[in-house]
């Protein structure tokens, strides 16, 4: 059995949750009991500056940040264990029991997308549905977007091998043009003239997304339970066959992940409806508006001009709903996980993810503050504010931490390092909850993860055009400066950039006194005289 084969048998067959016992081991428990003792004799040994005169301004600064940003997170904690212990049993409780009442769907529709995927990967793809159908008793299609013969002849070979006695209907749409957007916007056509009722259920997901057991069961009876629902999206889990820290760096953003979503969910609306697996009412998403989004969604920036979004497909695919005012929602137990094959470099494919992240965060994020609070509930519309204030106030911190050192010497450093142990450490404690197993590189992952993740976004936020979609047959969009207007347009970003750095770092030279701004009777003295 080869290493990829070994990682989709392990995906069809899913862990079960551990027990507290089996996740908190001992040598676990004794590991993180020593990294904070380590953490208290180190501040005991470095000298106390919080209370010395020159340093105020460094602690005041960093304290109010700190306790701005730990009570935002501490804000989401505890709106999702409301979501997670009261809010969603109640309706998971409901939907089991009208699924145990004999209801099902009409029909079950998957807009399915794939792209040169490993055959080992497909095929256990569906399998995981033809499980589903089989469970679920009802009729099935498949919208299959693709751009090759071979994904379409592998996916058919395999379903008539494992849901050959289903009634299973494939229906292959194959596209014109590149893009995953360009394959959706097809299906969505097809599924159109087909006529489906408004009612219809149709599953969003991504070629490579094995579903686990119960995905249709816990799903799909939420929207009979709820007129007003018009989307869902579910838990992912994700198998890195790759570098071993970057399955640890995933691990940890999908526990963020999974935390930020109960916490959304209790407004009855999510950020984003992910294109690995989401579950809409078709209603509104055979309109032309919500099938032109997807095809040729755009942002007409000030510097870039008129541009298509290349990836974000499930950006657009939220703001359409967004600005419907429909409900949407987050089912915390209905699982999948993406087996994720890592070529090449790791930090490589680390850093062109954060790009494609963030870059979809910005370019939709601004639109969704301009609807208005009055559009959204007011916790999602700030959210989407916040979302571009941290990543500022990230890097605020490390400045200040630069300037303590210069003014008070390598201690405040070393000082700064312990207080970012013991807080990442706090906030890995809650996000140890919400992950399957307790992995302490979560401490130093998640810091530089903020640290590179605001990075990122500051320079993406002055090139939303610059796209790139390396797992999709390496698609690039963007300024290449082969022309007048494109070399201005470059050059024109590297200097907002810098300007943007450079202000940060100019306010926290000013604030710490580092730079003294003269007064006007002086500017007048040296002008005048």
């Amino acid at each position: 059995m080869t290493g990829l084969q070994a990682a989709v048998a392990s995906v069809e067959a899913p862990d079960r949750p551990l027990a507290r016992g089996e996740k908190w081991t001992v040598g676990t428990q004794v590991r993180l009991i020593l990294f904070f003792c380590v953490c208290f004799i180190l501040l005991s040994l470095v000298p106390n500056s919080i209370w010395n005169p020159e340093a105020r301004e460094f602690v005041y600064a960093i304290g109010i940040i700190g306790i701005w940003r730990y009570g935002w997170w501490f804000n989401h904690w505890m709106r999702a264990l409301i979501y997670e212990r009261i809010t969603y049993p109640r309706k998971r409780d409901l939907a089991a029991e009208l699924w145990d009442s004999g209801w099902r769907p009409r029909h079950i529709h998957v807009q399915m997308t794939t792209f040169r995927e490993h055959r080992e990967i497909s095929e256990a793809v569906i399998r995981s549905l033809v499980r589903e159908f089989r469970e679920a008793g009802v009729p099935a299609t498949i919208w299959l977007g693709s751009s090759e013969r071979e994904d379409e002849e592998k996916i058919a070979r395999h379903l008539k091998l494992v849901g050959g006695d289903l009634d299973i209907t494939l229906r292959i749409i194959r596209q014109n043009q590149p893009g995953k957007r360009v394959a959706i916007a097809l299906i969505l056509r097809a599924m159109s003239r087909a006529g489906l009722s408004k009612d219809d259920l149709v599953i969003f997901m991504d070629g490579d997304f094995v579903f686990h057991p119960g995905m249709v069961r816990k799903c799909t009876p939420l929207f009979a339970l709820d007129p007003e629902l018009h989307a869902l999206t579910t838990d992912e889990h994700v198998l890195v066959r790759g570098p071993g820290w970057m399955q640890s760096w995933l691990n940890m953003r999908f526990a963020q992940r999974r935390l930020a979503m109960c916490s959304h969910a209790l407004s009855d609306r999510v950020l984003t409806l992910t294109g690995r697996c989401s579950m809409f009412r078709a209603e509104h998403i055979t309109s032309h508006e919500f099938i032109r989004l997807q095809e040729a969604d755009f942002l007409d920036h000030w510097l870039w001009g008129e541009f298509r979004f290349l990836s974000g497909d499930d950006k657009s695919t939220w703001y359409t709903l967004l600005k419907r005012g429909v409900k949407m929602t987050y089912v915390p137990d209905a699982e999948g996980t993406t087996i994720e094959v890592v070529e090449g470099s790791g930090a490589k494919r680390m850093v062109e993810n954060l790009r494609r992240w963030s870059g979809n965060m910005l370019r939709n994020g601004w639109r969704a503050i301009l609807l208005g609070p009055r559009s959204m509930p007011f916790f999602i519309w700030w959210c989407c504010v916040d979302q571009r204030l941290a990543m500022w106030t990230m890097l605020f911190s490390p400045m200040l931490a630069l300037a303590g050192a210069l003014k008070l010497g390598g201690g405040y450093v070393v000082a700064y390092l312990l207080y970012i142990a013991l807080t990442r450490a706090l906030l890995s404690m809650v996000l140890f909850t919400y992950a399957r197993r307790v992995d302490l590189s979560y401490i130093w992952c998640l810091y530089v993860n903020q640290l590179l993740n605001a990075t990122v976004k500051i320079y993406m936020m002055w090139r939303l055009a610059k796209q790139k979609w390396a797992n999709r047959g390496n698609q690039k969009q963007g300024f290449t400066g082969d022309s007048a207007l494109e070399a201005f347009r470059s050059v024109m970003a590297i200097y907002l950039t810098t300007l943007s750095a450079v202000s940060l770092f100019l306010i926290v030279m000013i604030y710490t006194e580092f730079l003294v701004v003269p007064q006007w009777s002086m500017v007048r003295a040296i002008l005048f005289s």
